[in-house]
């Protein structure tokens, strides 16, 4: 069997559980459904990857598949024995924060120094745009508290490491994408509290300086421990670097099925209305984002760069400072819907920016009259 086959066999393996579903789902089997319909979303993840445009959502629907076992079977994702799972989320985030910091290199913070006008644009674009978005969507779809403060606590955390990889998909300035991401992640033990202070201080109670210290914690000592490692062994470990990135995903999707499985019901009750709300957080992220990189003159490379930067939260950070703010599940709802939705939207705006060559990297083909791409070295 050659390998298109094998995929051939994923989409029809996913074909035969989503109509087995449907049939437990109508015959209100509902025991069974939940395994048909991970395995339904499973057998397509594995199908996309053999498809060149589609194996960029291949993780989300792992994560969709994920999420669907946690909705029918919530007390699997509760505790084990007399563990209780929420007590993994904090240590599984500086996992993923250490991952974060052993691909940092000196390089990375001399690239800050290199490019300071759009660094301190695209951070300050991040922590003013997403924020008061987050805010505002909070308001408009008039929320209980907890849910609303969950919104912009998700528009107050930092850059998402996934901004990144779409970033060079898209064809921008993935130099400028990684500095940006650094900064906004280092100065998240500040400028997170104060915001969420801010504007969420009338909807949970907020204390300033734990929250600063749990976000030390969960960010700065770790990252700073990645670096360490990084120049402790020098590439000695490559094994390291391919381990790391994988931990991570699979933290991601662990920090998810806990926070959703506790926060079920209240998912139940409002989840349709938070997943529209999160899909205009993170669209107008991305729309405000780049016209703010025009409005500063920035060509068309950095200015989807700086759409992405906002557009895109770590989800995961502010998921994990949710469950240390507050006792509330429903605080954690939002942040973990939204991981999921930028996923989705950064996969088809990339997708949709790869093929379109920004003006800055065409100059004109003398053997043809037209144009033609000009590569660029950090595209590479």
């Amino acid at each position: 069997m050659n390998t298109k086959s094998v995929f051939s066999f994923f989409y029809a393996a996913a074909a035969v559980f989503l109509v087995a579903w449907l049939i437990v789902t109508v015959q209100q089997m509902h025991h069974w459904g939940g395994w048909l319909l991970m395995l339904s979303l499973l057998s397509l993840a594995i199908a996309f990857r053999g498809h060149h445009f589609l194996k960029g959502f291949s993780y989300t629907v792992m994560i969709f598949a994920a999420v669907s076992l946690t909705m029918y079977y919530p007390n699997y994702f509760k505790t084990v024995g007399d563990f209780n799972l929420s007590g993994l989320i904090v240590p599984l985030l500086q996992l993923i924060m250490f991952g974060m910091g052993t691909e940092l290199s000196l390089q990375d913070f001399s690239r800050i120094v290199q490019m300071p006008k759009g660094v301190v644009i695209g951070v300050v674009c991040h922590y003013i745009i997403m924020p008061f978005i987050g805010f505002g969507v909070a308001n408009m779809f008039n929320f209980p508290p907890e849910i609303a403060a969950g919104i912009i606590l998700v528009g107050c955390s930092p850059s998402g490491l996934a901004s990144n990889v779409m970033c060079y998909l898209s064809r921008g300035n993935l130099a400028l994408s990684v500095s940006v991401t650094t900064v906004s992640t280092l100065v998240a033990p500040l400028l997170t509290p104060l915001l969420m202070q801010l504007l969420g201080g009338s909807l949970i109670t907020i204390h300033f300086l734990d929250m600063v210290l749990e976000m030390v914690k969960m960010v700065v000592i770790p990252v700073a421990a990645g670096i360490g490692v990084r120049y402790l062994l020098k590439g000695r470990v490559a094994w390291l670097n391919k381990v790391l990135p994988i931990t991570s995903m699979i933290g991601i999707v662990l920090i998810l099925v806990v926070i959703i499985a506790k926060g079920r019901d209240a998912l139940l009750q409002v989840g349709g209305m938070i997943i529209l709300a999160t899909f205009i957080h993170n669209t107008f992220g991305y729309l405000l984002g780049y016209w703010s990189g025009r409005l500063f003159r920035f060509n068309e490379r950095d200015s989807r760069t700086i759409a992405l930067e906002v557009g895109m939260q770590n989800a995961g950070l502010a998921s994990a400072l949710a469950s240390k703010i507050s006792a509330n599940p429903a605080v954690a709802l939002a942040p973990a819907i939204f991981g999921p939705m930028m996923n989705i939207t950064g996969s088809l705006l990339s997708s949709w920016w790869h093929n379109r060559v920004p003006k800055d990297d065409l100059q004109p083909d003398e053997t043809t009259g037209g144009q033609k791409e000009v590569l660029k070295a950090d595209l590479i």
